[in-house]
């Protein structure tokens, strides 16, 4: 077996409510702000994302009882809908939250007892732009990042001209990051998570808001990072991308690890399920519901698309059921179809199975 860079064991946050049903992070205490992670206030981040489970009147449970372990060398996704609890887990292995209970390993050292040792050996790019300086160049940064981890002199003059050269960013570092497109602040984040070549990377929905070219060339970086032998635990909203890259796949909801596989063997897991996609002008509520109770399909989700004031409905049908039938159906109950499509089951219909909703819910 190969040696564990990161174990979970039994995993649990809990944030207490406010009087206004918000919840407190101060309350259970915020670990020390790891090097390379500031909000626009300059501030370390903290707080949950919402999970549900096990919610009480005075207390929200953003992570219950969750448990994993990633191999060195293996890219492990981490999905579920938002407020699945998701960046909570990150920020607790990242040392930025402290956990209720459970413990955690990386490369058999405990955050909670060795907390230098373990942010030695991690890199973290947590989702959204202000893991930087914006007022600072991207050379700035680096080199006040790499001031943080101990590294001086023409060392760190080396280390960050190789990262700005990997990252084709040598002819823009000495322009203020504000300045950057967002594909050239998420290549200076990641050099910036790379400065002390941490052997475990933590990316948080790396390509989220990219144009498909810059996704593109950002997941080739991180198979590259792999093929250096780096551990890595990722997030993201796009199925298509997880399916990709990673070697494994955990989904998270309500704060809960429902499935754990390898991507082909979750969908496997659909066996003869077919998959209809439809646009529509509206979503009628019940309308999924019903299908499921007549027999005519074993799944559904459906999310809006702000961008062109519609809904993409996904329906899976069961083995047997013809799709001519569940379409008939889902128009005699009132629907209208802008258009139609029956695929092939992905990863993503994984997921609708397992939560009853899409990614992005």
């Amino acid at each position: 077996m190969a040696a564990q860079a990161l174990s979970v064991l039994n995993l649990r946050k809990e944030f207490r409510r406010n009087k206004a049903g918000r919840a407190l992070t101060g309350l259970f205490g915020r670990r020390r702000k790891a090097p390379g992670t500031v909000d626009s206030n300059g501030n370390g981040s903290g707080g949950p994302d919402g999970g549900r489970n096990g919610s009480n009147g005075s207390v929200i449970v953003a992570v219950d009882d969750v448990s994993f372990d990633i191999e060195k060398g293996e890219i492990f996704g981490l999905l579920g809908p938002n407020g699945a609890g998701k960046t909570t887990t990150i920020k607790m292995i990242s040392t930025l939250l402290r956990p209720t209970s459970g413990k955690i390993l990386v490369e058999g050292t405990d955050p909670e007892q060795e907390p230098a040792r373990v942010l030695a050996r991690i890199g973290t790019v947590l989702s959204g732009e202000r893991c930087i300086y914006w007022k600072l160049t991207g050379r700035e940064n680096l080199e006040y990042f790499g001031a943080l981890y101990g590294l001086r002199g023409p060392g760190l003059r080396r280390k960050i001209d190789g990262l700005l050269d990997r990252f084709q960013l040598t002819g823009r570092a000495d322009e203020t990051v504000e300045k950057y497109s967002t594909g050239m602040k998420r290549r200076i984040v990641l050099a910036r998570a790379l400065l002390h070549d941490p052997s475990l990377l933590i990316l948080d929905e790396p390509t989220a808001g990219l144009d498909p070219q810059g996704a593109r060339n950002l997941r080739d970086l991180i198979l590259e990072l792999k093929a250096e032998g780096r551990t890595i635990l990722l997030t993201t909203h796009y199925m298509e991308e997880a399916d990709i890259l990673s070697d494994r796949i955990a989904v998270i909801d309500h704060g809960l690890v429902i499935a754990m596989d390898t991507p082909a063997a979750l969908k496997r897991r659909l066996g003869d399920t077919r998959v209809v996609e439809l646009e529509v002008r509206e979503w009628v509520e019940g309308t999924g519901r019903s299908l499921q109770e007549a027999g005519l399909v074993s799944g559904y989700a459906a999310r809006r698309l702000p961008e062109r004031e519609e809904y993409q409905v996904t329906l899976h049908l069961p083995a047997g059921v013809g799709a001519a039938a569940t379409i008939a159906a889902y128009l005699e109950r009132g629907n209208s179809v802008q258009n139609l499509a029956v695929k092939e089951p992905t990863l993503e219909d994984v997921f609708i199975r397992l939560t009853g909703k899409s990614l992005r819910d």
